[in-house]
């Protein structure tokens, strides 16, 4: 047994990191200020898209793509089940309705097919979720949009520094989220981004962000400046500060680095698991540059895996779950009459899939406990 926890996700800082914030501390801008479009500057030329909006967390992202659109309330977004909340929350933020596809066995990524199924009248919008890092089938998912006049949003808050068809994830939907919590392959603490090539949208992203007003702090400071402004629309106050945006700048810096050492402990478990026959490890098309924000394993269904969960963790290594499918939540079964049986692959995904640790600090020798530890867990329940 280890001595020392391994969390399942963590954040590398380092001191040139910290130097970058102290600066900023040390300035005249604490937040709204000019490291905010810097980070935002570089996070496009990094991506390949023609601009973004930082905000103060990934929901928050969510929430302000979402909003930009102008949908007619009760509309219909269709989304996948097998995501974190935000996912759907945003839909509900803004008064949409949020409509399940189930995934797909191999990827547990959203079903193009099942998509299908799904689409009505009401349909506005497809959000789908590059679960863990891999992309989507993104072709086929902007056909069906294309051919029902659907907006795209794409929430790649696991999907960094992915590629689908050599080109990074960032610049196919409309509108693509990112997250930079302390878990995801760069931080700011909290923060998040909106990616578009769209300028109308840009330009709703950045009203949204502060209070729908149509000038920030930096216009209205000054001796020359006018007190005057003007809300044109109803916004919430998404602002993130300078000194994250300065250790979001360092990070991206690191990005590549990150994602190369993930591949690296990556490498190590699928070599690790590749005979344990109880283990199926995960699958990777052949079209994409997988990011690898998390690593997961489908047990045997002969294995509980709450069992299974709680021998991990008694062996201080920090498994997981992703995720407890939306459906299944209290407030979404009040609100909407879902039925599990509608989503087959998901439940069957749900009920085996267990999160290893995965983070760029990881040594190999962590990478080896984690791999020992399944091991162990298993023959104890064979």
């Amino acid at each position: 047994m280890n001595n020392k926890f391994l969390p399942y996700g963590k954040q590398s800082i380092d001191d040139e990191d910290i130097e970058e914030v102290i600066k900023v501390l040390k300035s005249d801008w604490l937040t709204t200020g000019p490291k905010v479009s810097e980070f935002e500057e570089k996070f496009c030329r990094y991506i390949g898209c023609k601009y973004g909006v930082a905000v103060n967390s990934g929901t928050s992202a969510l929430d302000i793509a979402v909003a930009s659109l102008g949908i007619k309330k009760g509309s219909e977004i269709i989304t996948t089940p097998f995501t974190f909340a935000a996912t759907a929350n945003c839909i509900l933020y803004n008064n949409l309705k949020p409509v399940f596809a189930d995934i797909k066995k191999d990827t547990y990524n959203i079903n193009p097919d099942e998509i299908k199924k799904k689409i009505t009248s009401k349909t506005k919008v497809i959000i789908y979720v590059d679960y863990a890092g891999q992309p989507c089938d993104i072709s086929e998912i902007k056909k069906i949009a294309d051919e029902n006049n659907l907006y795209l949003i794409e929430d790649a808050a696991h999907a960094c520094g992915a590629e689908y068809k050599g080109k990074k994830v960032g610049d196919f939907a409309d509108l693509t989220e990112f997250s930079f919590h302390p878990v995801k392959h760069i931080t700011t603490g909290e923060g998040g981004m909106v990616t578009t090539d769209n300028e109308e949208l840009y330009g709703k992203l950045k009203l949204l962000r502060n209070h729908g007003i149509d000038r920030d702090a930096a216009t209205r400071f000054g001796k020359d400046a006018s007190y005057a402004y003007d809300m044109k629309l109803l916004g919430r106050n998404y602002r993130i500060t300078d000194f994250q945006c300065a250790l979001g700048t360092s990070q991206l810096k690191k990005l590549d680095e990150f994602i190369k050492k993930r591949e690296q402990i990556v490498k190590m478990y699928n070599e690790g698991f590749e005979n344990i026959c109880e283990v199926t490890i995960p699958y990777v098309k052949t079209n994409i540059k997988h990011a690898w924000h998390i690593y997961t394993i489908l047990l045997d269904e002969k294995i509980n895996r709450d069992k299974f969960f709680n021998s991990m963790k008694a062996k201080n290594i920090g498994v997981n779950v992703h995720y407890i499918p939306i459906y299944k939540f209290s407030y979404y079964k009040e609100k909407f009459n879902f039925n599990d049986k509608d989503f087959p692959v998901t439940e069957n995904v749900f009920s085996r899939i267990i999160t290893l640790p995965l983070f760029q600090e990881m040594k190999d020798e962590d990478a080896y406990d984690v791999i020992n530890a399944v091991k162990n867990t298993i023959n104890e329940f064979s």
